[in-house]
């Protein structure tokens, strides 16, 4: 059976399948998305581009058709002002009543969108408020009707065993331009989203708050909640802080409440990839992937360089956690990693040659290429087309999927769907390697115990799992099985991200290349010749002729101390391919822009397995 075929058992009898999805799409009831001329981008259409249906373009008016379907979904518009911008522009009665319709209501008549926007950033977060219009906005009355909308769509899109249609928002909080959302979904259907409204940033802008509202609706409701942090690499470091929302250290209390609530962390997307940074990693060769530059309020780039923290990133964050169990007991940042896009097109589109931007107005080459102002630059040209949730799970449910994520047995990539699968234990050995196939969970009969994921589970714990204290004698052995995409590139290596706390309760890091293809040999540092290139700048064109549709291995840690606490990630890098603006460049005739990037290697990273003595 074809791994290209989304959410295929690899192997007969399999019990955990593959499923690709996004959890971070925008539609046209995001205020932003509307204003930045989605005007008609909406939900359904943006569930059937995932279903693999052709759409309309919400601005260019073409045909449009994913190349692969996803099997899962999550819209998640703005809890703040949802679908207001669009319902005034459609002269909505009740939004035409309050204060801030009849304000606004001529603005946009006028079509002066940018004035719009300014005004509801000043009513998007708490603290800044002008408490008459926010208190008519925040009715019931008002904010109903659209969640209304977007509940009932998922509901008629979800198609259980088939396509999931996840019911969910996003939570937009922006303390001081520091960017703190969290896509926040459920595994519930509409009869029990319609019993609340999306908990909002005009409310509370602390996660604390956002934390306490879950628990609490969870108890009056039966809903079942994940949320997932996104964008750190913009949060001013306090996505992953040192110290809670009130300024007080970090507690054993607040770890446990948020790995409640957060298990798994967005760690690449449009607005850059967050896995680590050049400046917190300076050993890794790779850690300046699709590096975004620039804050929320798009100061100039050396502010952003002198702001970066490990709060910022995953990788830091995860050597954070260690530091924190060590003091504390408990380790708050225990996340596994995922990707998605944060569209506001109403499309998922996260290939390199497919790529449709952030905002609607930036949809075409030609509107991409028109100026070389920075802002523009930072909204087109310099974002990523990226990235993708994959998920193990046992069938295509919102129950399987939701499950999938708490045990954090998800993976991320920046695009491509390579297929990933990461085992620990103690008994691990090559031949575990050599055996034949895919499958799912452990089963008794003999054909399922000689596949790779039969002998992962039966001797080891899956990615986001934890290995205890280490037998007498024995280092951690993992079991690591890497496929290309099917339509995509080959692989050039696949690499351990290996993070540790020493006695004295400092982390450090380091990268193991465990595999390379063609023939190159790890130095006595780790580190291989680069792969080489195929691309054609001329054409935006590669070939397979270089690198592995394939990697399986068996690596044990060569430097293992059973006293200190670690975690261990895959990370796999496909050869040098085609970046977007490269596309747009060679569509259009023209040359690149000065310092705009033209190839790059996509890659997956693995969520983590934790080690504790």
């Amino acid at each position: 059976m074809s791994v290209a075929t989304a959410g295929t058992a690899f192997a007969e009898g399999a019990e955990r399948n593959l499923y690709w999805g996004d959890t971070h799409l925008h539609t046209n009831y995001s205020f932003d998305a509307f204003l930045f001329k989605n005007t008609k981008g909406d939900p359904d259409a943006a569930y059937r581009y995932a279903k693999g249906q052709p759409i309309v373009h919400p601005t260019l008016g073409q045909k449009i058709q994913i190349d692969t379907p996803l099997d899962f979904l999550v819209v998640a518009d703005h809890a703040e002002l949802t679908a207001v911008p669009k319902r005034i522009f459609e002269q909505d009665e009740l939004l035409m009543r309050t204060q801030f319709g009849k304000r606004i209501g001529p603005l946009m008549a006028a079509g002066k969108g940018s004035e719009v926007f300014a005004e509801i950033v000043k009513l998007a977060n708490a603290g800044s408020i002008n408490s008459t219009e926010t208190d008519e906005l925040a009715s019931v009355e008002i904010r109903m009707p659209a969640w209304v909308d977007i509940v009932d769509t998922a509901d008629r899109h979800n198609d259980s065993g088939n396509f999931t249609a996840f019911i969910g928002w996003e939570w937009s909080s922006l303390p001081d331009a520091a960017n703190l959302h969290r896509v926040v979904f459920m595994s519930q259907g509409a009869d029990v989203a319609k019993q609340f409204l999306p908990y909002s940033s005009t409310v509370s802008v602390k996660p604390e708050d956002l934390w306490s509202w879950m628990e609490k609706t969870e108890a009056e409701t039966g809903a079942e909640f994940v949320a997932i942090p996104h964008n750190m690499n913009i949060s001013k470091g306090l996505m992953f802080p040192e110290q809670d929302s009130e300024g007080r250290p970090i507690t054993a209390e607040y770890g446990r409440t948020r790995m409640r609530w957060e298990p798994v962390a967005e760690v690449t997307q449009f607005k850059g990839d967050s896995e680590t940074h050049p400046i917190l990693s300076p050993n890794d060769e790779f850690a300046d992937y699709e590096t975004y530059r620039h804050l929320i309020e798009m100061r100039p780039e050396a502010e952003h360089v002198a702001s970066v923290t490990s709060g910022d990133y995953a990788r830091g964050a995860l050597r954070r956690g260690l530091e924190f169990e060590q003091s504390t007991g408990v380790n708050p940042y225990k996340f596994g990693m995922i990707g998605a896009t944060d569209s506001h097109t109403g499309i998922p589109s996260a290939e390199e040659a497919n790529f449709y931007n952030k905002f609607a107005y930036m949809n075409s080459p030609e509107t991409r290429f028109a100026t070389q102002d920075s802002a523009l630059r930072a909204g087109a040209l310099e974002m990523g087309a990226q990235g993708l949730a994959a998920v193990w799970a046992e069938e295509n449910t919102r129950t399987s999927i939701l499950a999938a994520f708490k045990r954090k047995e998800v993976y991320a990539t920046t695009g491509p769907r390579m297929m990933v699968r990461f085992f620990g234990g103690w008994n691990f050995s090559s031949r575990d390697a050599r055996t034949g196939g895919l499958a799912g969970l452990a089963r008794r009969d003999k054909d399922a115990s000689q596949t790779i994921g039969g002998r992962g589970y039966k001797k080891g714990v899956p990615m986001g799992g934890d290995l205890m204290q280490a037998p007498k004698g024995k280092a951690p052995s993992f079991l690591v099985q890497a496929i290309r995409d099917p339509k995509g590139a080959n692989l050039d290596r696949v690499q351990m991200i290996k993070g540790w706390v020493d006695a004295e309760g400092v982390s450090h890091e380091k990268v193991y290349t465990i595999e390379a293809s063609d023939g190159r040999v790890p130095d006595d540092d780790g580190n291989v010749p680069p792969v080489g290139s195929t691309v054609d700048l001329k054409t935006a064109q590669y070939e397979n002729s270089i690198g592995a549709s394939e990697f399986t291995t068996v690596w044990r840690d060569p430097d293992f101390d059973p006293a200190l606490r670690a975690f261990y990630y895959v990370r796999v890098l496909e050869i040098p391919t085609p970046r977007h603006a490269l596309y747009d460049a060679v569509a259009l005739q023209k040359d690149l822009l000065e310092g705009i990037v033209s190839i790059i290697q996509e890659r997956a990273y693995t969520s983590p397995i934790w080690y504790t003595p």
